[in-house]
C-alpha cells in the first residue's frame, strides 16, 4: 500500500478539526480517532470523492487515529468487483492506507437479526403497497404522509412475511421492510422509511445468498457503530438523515454511537459531479470511459497527468465548510502548475509542424546542442538535443505579416531558435491552394547562444529536428461542458457539450522522449505540460496528453459560452 509521500502535510483548521480537538481534549471515545470512507462501487471515484478522502484520512492520521475503507454494497444491480478494485487503486495512489477493509455485506447477518429485533419491538413491519403507493402515501413538504394500511401488521406477521421474503418467496418490489416511526413527521426521512427490499440478483460478494437487500440509511450507521467509528464525515445531503441514523442506533441501543458530521460537497466548475451522469457519458460514448482525460474521476485526472500530491494541495485549499460553493477549475489547474513548474524537465515538442529548410546549413549532419532539463535548477542537469538542416517550429510561430508586437517569425525577418542559432525566414513554399508547405530559411553560425551584435530578433521560439526528432499524437483539452454548472443546468447536457473539449494534433517531439514513461510529466517549453498517455501511447507510437497550459485559459471558454 502507498503511503503518503509527505508525512509533514496537515489537514487545515477547520469545523470538524475543531470537533475532534474537543473531542479528544474531553477523552471522548477514550482519545481515539476513526473514520471510514464508505464508498458505493457504482462507478469511479471523481475529484469530490477526493475531498471526501482527504478529509476522513488526513484528519484521523493527524490525530494518530485510523480509517476505514468500506464498501457500500447494498445494491448489486448497479455494483461491480471492477468499480471495487479502481476505488482501492486511486484511494491507495492518493497517497492513503486504510485501516482495514470492509463491506456493508460483511454485516448482512447482524443487519437482519437487528431488523428481527425491530420487528418484535413494534418498531418495524413488512408494507405490501407498491412503491409508487408508498410514494403517494410518503405526503409532501407541506402535507403530512398517510399511514400504510398495512402498518398494524402483528409482530408475529411482520417476522413471518420478512423471513419468507429472505427464502425468496416474493417477487422484486413485492414486499419492503418499513421502520415504524413517524408519518406526520416534518422530516420526511422519517415517515416510515424503507430499510429492506427484496432484489433477486446475484451479489458480487455474497453471490445469492442472499435476495433481500438493507438500504443505506439503516446499513450505514449500524456498519460504523460495529467498527467503532467515532466521526462520520458526510457531505450535507445526509444532514436530514442524521435524525434516522440516531434514531437507529438509539432504539437498538448500540454500544458504540458515531457522531455524524456533514461538509459542503465540492463542486467544480463546467464539471459533472455525478457517477450516474457520468455513466451517461460513457453510455452515449460522448468520452471513452472513466479514465477518459476530460473527465473530473481520480482516473481520468491520473491517466491526464495530475499527480497525488497536486489533488491533495487542491482538497487542502478549497477548505472545509458547510456552505455550498462552486470551486474555480483554475485553482485545480494552479495547483498542478506549482507542483509542475519545479518538478517537471523541460523539452522540446512541436503540436502543429511547420517544416523549415534551413539552405545554408549541411546536409547529412546533426549537431548536438547542450540544453539544460531545467533553467532554474542545476540539478536536474543538461541533455543534448540535436540541430539539423531541416527542422519543425509549430505553425502559430510565423506569419507572412506582422506588426513589431508580434514575437516570433515573420517572412524576411529573424528570430532566434531555441538555445541554437538566430535564422531569417527567406520563402514561403505553398501548394496550389495557398496552404503554406514549408519555409526556406538561412541561419547565422556565429550566433549560437548569442545575440548577433549590433542586430534585434523577435523573440524566441522552440523546435524539433524533423530528421532527429519523433512523430507523436498530441491530445489538449479544454472542459467538457460550455457553462460552469453543467449539473445545474436545466438544459439537455448533450447541448451543453462542448464540441472541441478534445484537439488532436500530428506533432513532433525531441528524441529523448523516446525514453519516457507513463508516470512522468514535461514541460513542452511554450507549450505547456505533457505526460504519455498511459492508454494509447507505447514506444512505437507516442500519445501526449496536455496535463495543463502554462497559463490559465479558461476566459476564452467563458467568452465562447456567452
Amino acid at each position: 500500500m502507498q503511503k503518503m509521500e509527505d508525512d509533514t502535510e496537515k489537514y487545515p483548521a477547520n469545523f470538524i478539526r475543531h470537533i475532534i480537538e474537543k473531542d479528544v481534549a474531553e477523552g471522548k471515545n477514550g482519545g481515539a480517532v476513526i473514520t471510514r470512507f464508505p464508498p458505493e462501487p457504482n462507478g469511479y471515484l471523481h475529484i469530490g470523492h477526493a475531498k471526501a478522502i482527504c478529509l476522513s484520512f488526513g484528519l484521523a492520521k493527524d490525530f494518530s487515529g485510523s480509517t476505514n475503507l468500506r464498501f457500500d454494497d447494498t445494491n448489486p444491480l448497479k455494483e461491480s468487483a471492477e468499480f471495487i478494485d479502481a476505488m482501492k487503486e486511486d484511494i491507495a495512489w492518493l497517497g492513503f492506507t486504510w485501516q482495514e477493509e470492509r463491506f456493508a455485506s460483511d454485516y448482512f447477518e447482524q443487519l437482519f437479526s437487528f431488523a428481527e429485533r425491530l420487528i418484535e419491538e413494534q418498531k418495524a413491519y413488512v408494507d405490501s403497497l407498491s412503491a409508487d403507493e408508498i410514494r403517494e402515501h410518503r405526503g409532501t413538504l407541506t402535507e403530512p404522509g398517510k399511514d400504510s394500511p398495512y402498518r398494524d401488521r402483528t409482530v408475529e406477521e411482520n417476522l413471518d412475511l420478512f423471513r419468507r421474503m429472505k427464502a425468496g418467496e416474493f417477487a422484486d418490489g413485492e414486499h419492503v421492510l418499513r421502520l415504524k416511526i413517524d408519518m406526520a413527521s416534518p422530516n420526511i426521512n422519517m415517515r416510515d422509511p424503507t430499510i429492506y427490499r427484496i432484489r433477486h440478483v446475484t451479489h458480487h460478494q455474497t453471490g445469492d445468498e442472499w435476495c433481500v437487500y438493507p438500504m443505506y440509511d439503516y446499513t450505514h450507521c449500524i456498519s460504523d457503530s460495529l467498527e467503532e467509528i467515532t466521526h462520520s464525515l458526510c457531505d450535507l445531503s445526509f444532514e436530514d438523515h442524521r435524525p434516522l441514523y440516531d434514531w437507529v442506533l438509539d432504539e437498538l441501543a448500540m454500544n458504540v454511537h458515531p457522531q455524524q458530521i456533514e461538509f459542503s460537497r465540492l463542486n467544480l466548475q463546467y464539471t459533472l459531479m455525478s457517477k450516474r451522469k457520468i455513466k451517461q457519458l460513457i453510455d452515449d460514448d460522448i468520452v471513452d470511459g472513466w479514465d477518459d482525460p476530460r473527465l473530473p474521476t481520480i482516473a481520468g485526472l491520473r491517466r491526464r497527468g495530475y499527480t497525488p500530491e497536486s489533488i491533495r494541495d487542491f482538497c487542502r485549499r478549497i477548505g472545509v465548510t458547510k456552505s455550498d460553493n462552486n470551486v474555480e477549475l483554475a485553482v485545480l489547474e494552479s495547483c498542478i502548475r506549482d507542483y509542475l513548474d519545479s518538478d517537471a524537465p523541460r523539452v522540446m515538442g512541436v503540436i502543429n509542424p511547420l517544416k523549415i529548410v534551413i539552405e545554408n546549413y549541411p546536409e547529412d549532419h546533426a549537431e548536438m546542442l547542450e540544453m539544460p532539463n531545467h533553467p532554474k535548477d542545476e540539478s536536474m542537469g543538461s541533455r543534448q538535443v540535436p540541430f539539423t538542416r531541416e527542422i519543425y517550429i509549430d505553425r502559430e510561430d510565423f506569419r507572412e505579416e506582422a506588426n513589431r508586437k508580434y514575437k516570433r517569425l515573420v517572412s524576411g525577418d529573424e528570430v532566434r531558435l531555441r538555445y541554437a542559432y538566430v535564422m531569417r525566414a527567406n520563402e514561403v513554399i505553398k501548394d496550389g491552394d495557398g496552404n503554406i508547405l514549408e519555409l526556406r530559411c538561412s541561419y547565422d553560425e556565429d550566433t549560437l547562444g548569442k545575440n548577433p551584435e549590433g542586430r534585434k530578433v523577435r523573440g524566441v521560439i522552440h523546435w524539433v529536428s524533423a530528421s532527429e526528432g519523433l512523430p507523436a499524437k498530441i491530445r489538449l483539452f479544454d472542459p467538457l461542458f460550455v457553462v460552469d454548472d453543467p449539473d445545474g443546468s436545466d438544459a439537455d447536457y448533450e447541448a451543453l457539450i462542448n464540441s472541441d473539449s478534445l484537439q488532436q494534433y500530428d506533432g513532433f517531439v525531441e528524441s529523448s522522449l523516446g525514453e519516457a514513461i507513463s508516470d512522468q510529466r514535461f514541460q513542452f517549453e511554450r507549450e505547456g505540460y505533457f505526460c504519455l498517455d498511459s492508454k494509447l501511447s507505447s514506444k512505437e507510437s507516442l500519445v501526449f496528453n496536455r496535463v495543463v497550459s502554462l497559463r490559465d485559459t479558461w476566459a476564452k471558454i467563458e467568452k465562447k459560452s456567452t
